[in-house]
């Protein structure tokens, strides 16, 4: 499985590449325009993404916006959705205004910090990811 993460915080950053490299090659980014690029050129090289991990609150693009550039650049280049990447909101902020506007913009899941990792591979596993 190819993951894209895109975490500005050192400490999440470190624990979220060491789980998810138990599943495959995780790219790591530290804001969200290096992470829409990431994503980008991995279409471009026929690479496409598995999983994509969005932290909310990061710096150049928020997570939001990065989810938003995903769903555009799929819809341009006629992705379905059924085949596009699987996106998982990973943040702190965890009200229902956050939430919803998540999912209204096309996540799959969200998952609250500090991330459990027995609910997280559960996402995963209901994902059909591993």
């Amino acid at each position: 499985m190819r993951i894209l993460l895109a975490e500005d915080d050192f400490a999440s950053r470190k624990f979220m590449d060491k789980q998810l490299s138990r599943y495959g090659e995780c790219d790591v980014m530290v804001d969200g325009e290096e992470a829409v690029d990431a994503f980008l050129m991995a279409l471009e090289d026929d690479e496409p993404y598995d999983l994509v991990c969005l932290d909310v609150m990061m710096p150049v693009m928020d997570g939001y916006q990065v989810l938003k550039a995903i769903r555009d650049i799929e819809s341009q280049r006629g992705i379905p959705k059924s085949k596009g990447v699987k996106v998982i909101m990973t943040t702190a902020l965890n009200d229902e205004r956050n939430v919803k506007m998540a999912f209204e913009l096309g996540c799959e899941a969200y998952a609250g910090k500090p991330i459990d990792v027995e609910k997280f591979e559960k996402v995963l596993n209901k994902l059909g990811l591993i």
